[in-house]
């Protein structure tokens, strides 16, 4: 009896083992089951790629859409505008007298001219003259002029009045030297708004490109209001990444609508913040709207008022200077123009500017600042340190710029 109670417990036992484990095995097929189902699942809706759990060879996700963008602007086919102002665009020519020497600069034996190429835009006519804006810099000191329009036909020029300080001059042609088919043949061009312009609008330049003649270069606006010094001036100019080279000064920088809205400059473009710099992929210009009044202002014969000058030549006394011979530091006047403001204010060679309108010199851009501030007939307080002895003295004078 013992025996059989022990059997059917042994035999209870092993039906309760079996059953567990049935028990087990279900559950462990359904989590699997469930686990593929949910794996199946987000492999449907892109969350998980099946084959980055297998030996499948990796591959490149590529879209099946048409993904375009659907806002900007992009200048690529440019022909209607520059053909449409083309017309307006002239090559300029100059020729410069320059003395040379076979034993150095002192000793001079011949003279010839130098030519040297520019660009130029037609932006005005009146009775008797055709009016070319362009760089002060492409004319200055120019013998002669002479200036091809776009059926390559070429015409004498003179200088109706130029504004160093902003690099702008105005050149005419006398009406009655363009013939008919020339006239016909040539657009004024009209000017636009650089104030409007933002960072990235496409942009065309124009230009007679080191002297080979009209060439078109495309790209964007890549700065506003860039400041850049050349030559102790300060400029505030378009900085843009379309190609400027020499010749291309005083081209026309125009809009997507074909409107002037700068002045290309291949000064600030070739000679860069150095005179040995090499740039690429940057241009600048001068902003139209900055300079509409002067324009107007030099095609109409009249004083460029804002080029006012205290009439001195000079250098910025360095830090070496003022511990090695005392020297303050300020602008040191080497040379005061005849007829110039600072000679009518009595200011002499060894004068050091220290002040100018109460504001510290201690660059040249501190006097510039001011002067640029101004026009011609404005007066300016000077703090002048002058040599007495083996001292320096001080004194205050009131300077008119001329």
């Amino acid at each position: 009896m013992e025996e059989k109670k022990k059997e059917k417990i042994k035999e209870a036992s092993i039906k309760e083992e079996n059953k567990s484990k049935s028990i087990y095995i279900i559950i462990s097929l359904f989590i699997i089951i469930i686990f593929v189902a949910f794996i199946i699942a987000l492999k449907n809706t892109g969350l998980i790629n099946l084959g980055s759990i297998s030996n499948k060879k990796a591959e490149l996700n590529y879209t099946t859409t048409n993904n375009k963008i659907k806002e900007g602007i992009y200048i690529t086919d440019v022909s209607e505008v520059v053909e449409e102002v083309m017309p307006s665009i002239v090559s300029i020519t100059s020729k410069t007298l320059v003395k040379q020497g076979l034993f150095g600069p002192s000793y001079y034996n011949q003279e010839e001219y130098q030519e040297g190429a520019g660009s130029g835009i037609i932006i005005s006519k009146n009775d008797n003259e055709l009016l070319i804006l362009t760089n002060n810099h492409v004319i200055e000191g120019a013998e002669e002029l002479s200036v091809q329009f776009v059926n390559e036909k070429s015409v004498d020029a003179k200088v109706k009045g130029t504004s160093p300080r902003k690099d702008v001059a105005v050149i005419a042609i006398n009406i009655n030297d363009i013939d008919k088919d020339t006239l016909n043949s040539i657009k004024i061009a009209t000017m636009g708004d650089s104030n409007k312009l933002k960072v990235g609008n496409g942009i065309i330049a124009i230009g007679n490109a080191l002297g080979y003649g009209q060439s078109v270069t495309t790209g964007v606006v890549s700065a506003l209001q860039r400041e850049v010094e050349i030559e102790e001036t300060k400029s505030k100019m378009i900085q843009i990444d379309a190609a400027i080279n020499g010749g291309n000064s005083g081209g026309a920088l125009l809009n997507s609508s074909g409107e002037v809205v700068g002045i290309n400059s291949a000064k600030y473009s070739s000679g860069g913040l150095s005179s040995s710099a090499s740039i690429e992929g940057m241009g600048f210009a001068i902003p139209i709207t900055d300079v509409k009044d002067l324009i107007t202002s030099l095609m109409n014969g009249e004083e460029d008022k804002s080029d006012g000058s205290i009439g001195v030549e000079g250098y910025m006394v360095t830090s070496s200077q003022n511990k090695a011979y005392g020297m303050p530091i300020g602008f040191y006047i080497q040379k005061t123009v005849s007829g110039g403001g600072a000679e009518k204010a009595g200011l002499e060679k060894g004068d050091i500017i220290t002040e100018i309108d109460g504001n510290k010199v201690e660059a040249m851009s501190d006097i510039q600042n001011v002067i640029y501030s101004k026009k011609k007939g404005d007066k300016v307080k000077l703090k002048i340190s002058f040599p007495n002895g083996r001292e320096y003295k001080e004194k205050e004078v009131e300077v008119t710029l001329s």
